[in-house]
């Protein structure tokens, strides 16, 4: 590859042939958004993905190229419980025809890092996190799928995955962490260094969406405008939003859950009046949900959060747990609270506190604190990277 000067990014585009891959399209959250804004960047990439669902996608990526992986072509009862497909997740990515590309980059959480390129394509991935559930959390993942005599044949399974995930790992030519959090766990399950980057984040815009938002909330309090605390999250276990719930309804505070997944039904039969569930709620429409919002919870331990991040930048105060990426979010005492163990005892104490002292928040300061989440930053560090490696190659 040559020595890329001047306007390097724009002739990089137009003299390299550049593919993103990412693990699914089938769900919208924060690897969702990481990739939109590669997208941005490369608007002549083809994206490769192993299942895309376009309905769920809605008019996201909408005119991009996706191209798909075989295990497309299964039923749709199938892809659309895709733990029933995990055996074929190491294969499939390794299947997709990259030879015409010199520059690839993939968006992984889990599989698709694993993907082989020819010996001169420049493999770069962005890593959101190295596979939670066999390495973290796989006595965890048992117990929550609830998987039964089928566990005796899943752990091996399991083991296999591990030894998978750490060979897939070694064949990126560099990787990229969302956080340091993220970097460490990378060094220690795959023994490799990897540059911090963190997720783009975006400040959303207030919308004509204030009636509707009203209508949903207005038997949360006996005032329609009343502020509330606020979840925005998949629902599923690993996100302890069901702490939070038990929490709030000792407390009886109002709170608001903004999204979708497969404990929905079970969060709704805990919750009592206090707390109202919005389902999925799309960004356009979020701007105006953080306006009436006290705080953020975030109970729940991820390798970043950019929920809680996007809450920052519209000034809106975290509460969230002291682990994980969040820890690089929030300032104690100035952007957010901590609390040590996502039981409902010290989610309710946190919050508390936080109440005592919420007069001393200071809007503009946590919004200011928020913009190294921005898109901008996030572009301009990712070409800078970008140009390095290619500059040494």
């Amino acid at each position: 590859m040559q020595q890329l000067t001047g306007c390097w990014f724009e002739l990089m585009k137009k003299e390299l042939k550049v593919a993103l891959v990412h693990d699914f399209l089938n769900q919208y959250g924060g690897a969702e958004r990481v990739l939109e804004v590669l997208a941005e960047m490369f608007p002549e990439a083809p994206i490769y993905t192993l299942l895309y669902d376009q309905e769920k996608m809605g008019t996201k990526f909408k005119g991009r190229q996706i191209r798909t992986s075989y295990l497309q072509k299964f039923p749709g009862f199938l892809r659309r419980n895709p733990k029933w497909l995990l055996p074929f997740f190491p294969v499939a990515p390794e299947t997709f025809d990259l030879r015409d590309f010199d520059l690839v980059i993939s968006s992984s959480g889990a599989w698709v890092k694993g993907i082989v390129t020819r010996l001169d394509t420049l493999h770069v991935a962005y890593i959101h996190s190295p596979m939670r559930f066999v390495w973290d959390y796989n006595e965890k993942y048992l117990r929550d799928e609830r998987h039964g005599l089928l566990s005796f044949f899943i752990r091996p399974f399991l083991s296999y995955l591990r030894l998978w995930d750490k060979l897939a790992a070694d064949r990126p030519d560099y990787l990229i962490a969302n956080s340091k959090y993220t970097a460490s766990r990378i060094k220690k399950y795959y023994r490799r260094e990897s540059v911090v980057i963190y997720p783009p984040v975006t400040k959303l815009q207030i919308t004509n969406y204030k009636l509707q938002i009203n209508s949903k909330l207005q038997n949360l309090n006996s005032k329609q405008d009343a502020k509330y605390f606020l979840i925005v999250s998949r629902l599923s276990p690993y996100k302890k939003i069901d702490k939070a719930i038990l929490a709030f309804n000792k407390s009886s505070l109002p709170l608001v859950v903004v999204g979708v997944g497969k404990q929905e039904k079970y969060l709704k039969s805990i919750a009592k009046d206090n707390v109202k569930f919005l389902g999925w709620v799309p960004d356009e429409k979020m701007a105006e949900i953080y306006e009436n919002t006290r705080a953020f919870i975030f109970p729940g331990v991820d390798d970043f959060g950019i929920a809680p991040a996007e809450a920052q930048r519209h000034g809106v105060p975290v509460i969230a747990v002291r682990r994980g990426g969040v820890k690089e979010i929030v300032e104690e005492g100035r952007t957010g609270e901590f609390f040590d163990a996502a039981t409902p005892e010290m989610i309710d104490e946190a919050v508390r506190r936080f109440m005592e002292k919420e007069d001393s928040y200071d809007k503009e300061y946590i919004k200011q604190n928020a913009e190294k989440f921005s898109k901008e930053r996030f572009k301009k560090e990712m070409e800078e990277y970008i140009e390095n490696i290619l500059n040494n190659q």
